[in-house]
């Protein structure tokens, strides 16, 4: 015996407990009994190849735990790393355009610099053109000037001459007084000498006088001159001052862009490879087509869901039979039962149609009776009523598990929450009123009753009925209204937009308002999150005060109906001291909470939707 063993051992398998491990992991009976013969006859090794075997299965199972920890990890990575990268293209393209822009104004002060270059020549020439035209006026006064002085020396001698020829003349008049002839010559020439000093001494004074009307005017057109040019001077130095900061700016930016271009290279080095989705078609029933249709418009997330979605359904509809929960407390009421459960094999056609059937009967039962009925208990006499409770619960087991992996569905993933407890049925009557709400709408829009609105009527009704949306939710609910629309089109069948296909799959223009709905839950819960502060519990009093803050317009009884949803007591039942904060945003986030009113102020609101994990 011990001979046989010595030989097993000295072969060329791989020694120690791993080699009678299975490949995967695993330790089939076989391997071990094996390795168990092994101890017995080897007594006096015994005690090691037992703890090497005890060993090697704690490691085993700690490796096990440990991959099965890692799994979801995964999606995880791969979310984050679609973020990143669209938030790097988000910042490159926005760096990018505000680049352009800058460079396009740059472009233009320079082209304003040099338009104010030469503007600043030309009037430069012009002052020297009117130098030069003030030099030449002056030559030409001066040389007047002079011409004056020998017109008056010439004046003189032609006056002597004409004195002298008219002594001549008085001397040969007869009988003339020649005493009173003397006298009068010599008056005239006192006055004749007065005469050419105050002629000389004008000339001598205002030789070089220009006329005032023309030194006024030049002296007016300096004055222009002058202060347009002054004006130019401060235009020209506050341009250089913004181009410097412009420069400033330019440099800055490149430096912001290059270090985005490095972390965007970074990221993208670092980043988990882009999975190729397409290999999907050639698993999925329907092929390429069916695939495609599945995965329109779906981030990498969503394709996982929808994977692991088509799956489990595949899975399902092989399963036989299901293993029951039993009868313990804790299980819930419609999956109460001891044993095997045999497995209706339902399409997601009809168990869509089941529970809108549920719903259906449900709210007629609640107008008959006007009380509020829990939906557990009833799904379960639904089912006994129609089937019998023998059949009852092979029914709830099957839609159970439909809804369970149905996700992207969402009747059964509504229903599958507000069945669990995740979601209170007020939030999914509340999303049906929106969707009736828009309907009313549209159809007092249409007059003629048509079945069709332009945009611009179409955008009129979505502002009716949901006053308190902003312009860019207002504006997806009309661009998911025309995803069918060429871009010539303008006419909108509205009525097509309500249409569910054979498997309850709403049109966009639903969806799309429906994610609104929690989008906004979100914010609204954001911003009171915001208002609490850090504290970690929180009064009646003080969410009472948070909610009036940032929604002035709320009532008393919504007020009153949302405080007691964060305290889970009904109205007039005495409320807790205080509730963790967390524990309260998580209650209020599974009902229907709304804003009541216009917001006090637009900005910015604490991201809660990062917050929703923890949340929920």
């Amino acid at each position: 015996m011990v001979h046989v063993a010595s030989i097993c051992i000295h072969t060329d398998r791989p020694k120690g407990p791993q080699a009678l491990l299975h490949p995967g992991g695993e330790a089939p009976e076989p391997y071990r009994e094996i390795f168990e013969f092994f101890i017995d006859n080897f007594k006096t090794y015994k005690p090691l190849l037992s703890a090497i075997k005890n060993e090697y299965e704690v490691t085993l199972a700690h490796q096990k735990r440990t991959i099965r920890a890692l799994q979801p990890l995964k999606a995880t990575v791969t979310t984050i790393s679609e973020e990143c990268t669209r938030q790097m293209l988000a910042l490159q393209e926005k760096e990018k355009d505000e680049i352009n822009k800058l460079k396009q104004e740059n472009r233009r002060l320079l082209k304003f610099i040099d338009n104010m270059k030469e503007e600043k020549n030309s009037l430069q020439t012009q002052v020297e053109h009117l130098r030069t035209s003030v030099a030449e006026e002056y030559a030409r006064y001066l040389n007047e000037h002079s011409a004056h002085k020998l017109l008056l020396a010439k004046l003189n001698e032609i006056h002597n001459e004409r004195l002298d020829m008219a002594r001549h003349q008085l001397q040969d008049i007869k009988g003339e007084d020649v005493v009173k002839l003397t006298l009068a010559l010599k008056m005239a020439r006192q006055d004749l000498t007065t005469s050419q000093v105050k002629l000389n001494k004008m000339t001598a004074d205002y030789g070089d006088v220009v006329p005032r009307r023309d030194f006024e005017s030049l002296e007016n057109k300096y004055s222009d001159l002058l202060r347009e040019m002054k004006t130019l001077q401060k235009d020209l130095n506050q341009l250089r001052k913004d181009h410097e900061a412009l420069l400033g700016i330019q440099a800055e930016t490149t430096e912001e862009q290059d270090n985005l271009r490095a972390e965007l290279q970074r990221v993208q080095r670092n980043r988990t490879p882009r999975p190729n989705w397409a290999k999907c078609s050639e698993v999925i029933p329907g092929g390429a087509e069916r695939w495609g249709g599945l995965a329109k418009g779906k981030s990498s997330d969503q394709l996982v869901d929808v994977l692991l979605e088509e799956i489990g359904t595949r899975m399902l509809r092989e399963r036989d039979i299901f293993p029951g929960w039993g009868k313990g407390d804790r299980v819930p009421v419609y999956l109460r039962h001891e044993g095997e459960v045999k497995n209706k094999k339902l399409t997601k056609k009809d168990a869509v149609n089941i529970l809108k059937d549920v719903w259906k009967e449900k709210m007629a039962q609640e107008q008959q009776t006007g009380q509020r009925s829990s939906l557990p208990e009833f799904f379960l006499s639904y089912l006994q009523k129609k089937h019998g409770a023998a059949a009852a619960i092979e029914w709830s087991y099957t839609l159970y598990e439909n809804m369970r992996l149905c996700r992207s569905n969402h009747i059964l993933s509504s229903f599958y929450d507000i069945l669990t407890g995740k979601v209170g049925e007020e939030q999914y009557h509340a999303q049906n009123r929106l969707v009736s709400s828009l309907q009313r709408e549209l159809a007092a829009c249409d007059i003629s009753d048509s079945g069709s609105l332009t945009g611009e009527q179409f955008s009129t009704a979505v502002r009716e009925a949901f006053p308190l949306k902003r312009k860019e939710s207002i504006q997806e609910l009309v661009d998911a209204s025309r995803y069918k629309l060429d871009s010539t089109e303008d006419l909108i069948d509205y009525k097509s937009l309500f249409k569910e296909d054979e498997e309850g799959n709403a049109e966009p223009l639903v969806a799309k308002l429906r994610s609104q709905y929690v989008r906004e839950k979100q914010e609204y819960l954001g911003q009171l999150k915001d208002k609490l502060g850090d504290l970690t519990e929180v009064s009646a009093d003080d969410l009472k005060t948070a909610f009036c803050t940032i929604n002035p317009t709320i009532d008393d009884q919504m007020l009153d109906t949302y405080v007691g949803l964060a305290y889970q007591v009904r109205r007039g039942q005495p409320e807790q001291e205080v509730v963790p904060v967390e524990m309260a945003l998580e209650r209020l986030l599974t009902g229907d909470v709304r804003r009541a009113g216009p917001s006090p102020q637009e900005g910015s609101t604490a991201s809660f939707e990062g917050e929703q994990g923890d949340i929920q």
